[in-house]
């Protein structure tokens, strides 16, 4: 595979983990295709072309909050990184673009909640 390197997080293992509980015993052919498109298709895809997600800081942020823990993750991120975020049908993949590598950070079903970015880059 040519392209950057992917490295994948404990975070993100636990998220699959989590996704096929969720989805319960009814809904394991649908996590079984969740599987192969993501290792066969969407991974490969996004090790070459990592741009092909959307740069997850550009929402429109609607509270001060949210305004707030944007402007934090923006300083913590090297120049060289990108937060970058792919929806793949029901779910949605958060990734780092990072020079040599993708670390792929964390995956949801979009009935799930929402991802704790912090702990990522807590010490």
């Amino acid at each position: 595979m040519a392209g950057k390197r992917p490295v994948f997080t404990e975070n993100f293992s636990l998220n699959l983990s989590a996704i096929e509980v969720f989805l319960g015993a009814e809904g394991a052919p649908a996590y079984q295709r969740l599987l192969d498109h993501l290792f066969d298709d969407i991974v490969p895809t996004l090790i070459r072309f990592p741009q092909c997600g959307r740069l997850f800081l550009m929402h429109s942020l609607q509270s001060t909050r949210a305004t707030m823990l944007a402007n934090k993750l923006k300083r913590i991120l090297q120049r060289s990184e990108e937060l970058r975020e792919y929806i793949l049908g029901d779910y949605l993949l958060l990734y780092l673009v990072q020079p040599k590598q993708i670390v792929f950070l964390a995956i949801k079903h979009h009935r799930q909640l929402s991802f704790d970015l912090m702990k990522f880059w807590m010490e």
